[in-house]
């Protein structure tokens, strides 16, 4: 095998790092087949609609592994097919119901969504997923099947297939059943898991494009595996009714009533069906990796019976193909798809930097799944991830963590861009929650985080600034939203206790001396310490621990009008020493 350059492995040990297992298989497996030619990866994708992040993961898992092959030295491509040679199936939610007419098209003959810039459908929902791979760092070769058949690139390929379609409609037979692999299937490995079923995720499985389509199912004319396009209306309504392997005259018939007879040897309007166009590619592009999704990978779908046709009637191989999981959705305020709600890479892109969206699916195996947060979740995955970091610093990451995190953050290509100072996405959220976006409250706040070392630009806290306003703005609903009060709540202050005032009046005294996160955090921690008789660095009682929560249900009270709001410390800080002794002041 032909090296480029010596680049050092992630994870010294491969026992618990997922990817670095595959890479072995696959290097082993190149070097089985073709000794020094280029390792290719590979991923499929249907531009029929958004993609979304449950599609990710197809490109995702042998990106991964792809990486770490040429972080090793090897040669390596990732190939991604874009599936737009597809038949448009349905007119999506939101769209204007005339485009029903285009049904049955190749995804590049369909006009695209109203007020779109792009020259058709499949351009219009490929754009956005290149972009965000591209930020996420992903090296990819992309190849457009439209081109590739429109071109007669496998015109060999097909007259061999339709050659061996007998042969083909046998290996189809010994699955062939009333019941087709899906959304079914798809909740059935849900239920083996014990998870709760997502009906979006079901929608996502059962429309994921090409996996949906027929196998050319043999009819009174015989079995053929290809479809052409009708040269008059576009569209796959069509029934090949004859086809002499000599002359490769294949005649067909239409629903729109035009027929005709045409030379395949010539023809290029028209491809493979899925279960056959699908291991023809793996031999003609020479797969060796190439994962799959539930749907995909069930008695009889189109990975198992693919294993078949390539082998039996294209002489190739069938690729290492791990099934993988779904990625599940907490959260998904104001998202919105052709299949009624499943966000993409770029939405998850606008309120995560591009190394913690990558770990979440670098750190589980294919055959697990996750969920991502777009809700209040969110902070804590960016709380595990700032941990994992501080445990990468000091040594003290596990080695499949440290793999995980090496993954996320470069590539063999470089390091991905990182927000020079990340202070944690739960603080940066709440305070432009409170100063709603504004600059110099925002940085005045910051600056006054930690006074030994402040922040003297935004720039150090972005990207991640910028994410943590989105998705407060985007994803966190009017009601939740933090809103400070004008006004003192003379009511409240009058009613209150002499125990809660003094807790206001030893809060309020130690503002001046406490003003910086920490400092603060020890003070609203420390006022029912030092009421109770304690000192300040007690460890708490269940009793010291009601005690704090009733003070800390008093503040935001008083500061926000609820029972519960961002981090005290946080807060006031926000809120400004001023402005909190003019709220609080009973």
């Amino acid at each position: 095998m032909t090296a480029r350059k010596e680049v050092p492995t992630v994870a010294q040990s491969t026992e618990t790092d997922w990817v670095s297992r595959f890479a072995d298989e696959v290097i082993a497996e190149a070097e089985r087949r073709a000794p020094g030619k280029p390792i290719v990866c590979a991923s499929g994708l249907s531009p029929s609609g958004p993609i979304h992040l449950g599609n990710l993961r197809e490109v995702m898992t042998p990106h991964l592994v792809a990486d770490e092959i040429r972080r090793r030295g090897y040669d390596c491509v990732h190939i991604v097919s874009w599936d737009d040679y597809d038949r448009y199936r349905k007119v999506p939610a939101g769209i204007d119901p005339s485009w029903s007419e285009h049904i049955g098209k190749p995804l590049t003959s369909v006009p695209a969504p109203p007020g779109s810039s792009y020259p058709n459908w499949a351009e219009h929902f490929k754009a956005p997923m290149i972009e965000a791979l591209s930020a996420m760092g992903i090296e990819f070769h992309g190849i457009s099947q439209t081109e590739k058949y429109t071109s007669g690139a496998y015109r060999e390929q097909i007259l061999h297939a339709m050659h061996h379609r007998e042969q083909i409609d046998a290996v189809l037979d010994r699955y062939r059943t009333k019941d087709k692999p899906g959304a079914k299937d798809a909740k059935k490995q849900q239920q083996k898991q014990q998870k709760p079923v997502d009906e979006a995720e079901l929608e996502a499985a059962e429309g994921s494009g090409a996996a949906a389509e027929d196998d050319g199912s043999a009819g009174g004319a015989g079995y053929y595996p290809y479809k052409p396009y009708c040269s008059v209306c576009e569209r796959d309504l069509t029934t090949v009714t004859s086809y002499d392997d000599k002359t490769t005259e294949l005649t067909y018939t239409c629903a729109c009533g035009h027929g005709e007879t045409v030379l395949l040897s010539e023809h290029n309007r028209g491809k493979l069906v899925w279960k056959v166009d699908w291991p023809m590619r793996w031999a003609y592009e020479g797969v060796v990796f190439e994962p799959s999704g539930v749907d995909h990978s069930s008695p009889g779908s189109s990975f198992v019976v693919g294993g078949q046709i390539v082998r039996e009637v294209f002489g190739g191989d069938q690729p290492i193909g791990p099934m993988y999981a779904f990625v599940g959705i907490s959260g998904m305020a104001k998202m919105s798809s052709s299949k009624g709600g499943v966000p993409t890479p770029a939405d998850a892109l606008e309120i995560m930097e591009a190394p913690l969206l990558r770990w979440l699916y670098a750190r589980r195996r294919p055959n697990q799944s996750f969920k991502i947060a777009f809700d209040q979740e969110i902070q804590r995955t960016y709380d595990e991830w700032d941990a994992l970091e501080r445990k990468i610093n000091d040594g003290s990451a596990q080695p499949a963590d440290a793999a995980a995190y090496s993954r996320a953050t470069r590539t063999a290509g470089g390091e991905l861009p990182r927000t020079p100072r990340p202070l944690p996405y739960r603080m940066l959220a709440s305070v432009v929650d409170i100063t709603t976006g504004h600059d110099e409250q925002t940085l005045r706040i910051l600056g006054e985080l930690d006074p030994a070392n402040p922040v003297t630009s935004l720039d150090e806290t972005r990207p991640r600034l910028d994410r943590a306003e989105r998705w407060i703005t985007t994803q966190v609903p009017a009601e939740q939203r933090t809103r400070v009060r004008d006004e003192p709540d003379t009511e409240l202050l009058a009613s209150l206790g002499e125990t809660e005032r003094e807790s206001l009046r030893l809060l309020l005294d130690g503002l001046d001396e406490h003003w910086s996160l920490d400092g603060l955090t020890t003070l609203v921690y420390g006022v029912p310490k030092l009421q109770a008789g304690l000192s300040a660095d007690a460890k708490p009682t269940p009793e010291l621990k009601v005690a704090q929560r009733a003070f800390f249900a008093l503040l935001y009270r008083l500061l926000v009008g609820r029972d519960t709001g961002p981090r005290l410390p946080t807060l006031l800080l926000a809120v400004g020493a001023d402005r909190v002794r003019k709220l609080l002041a009973a």
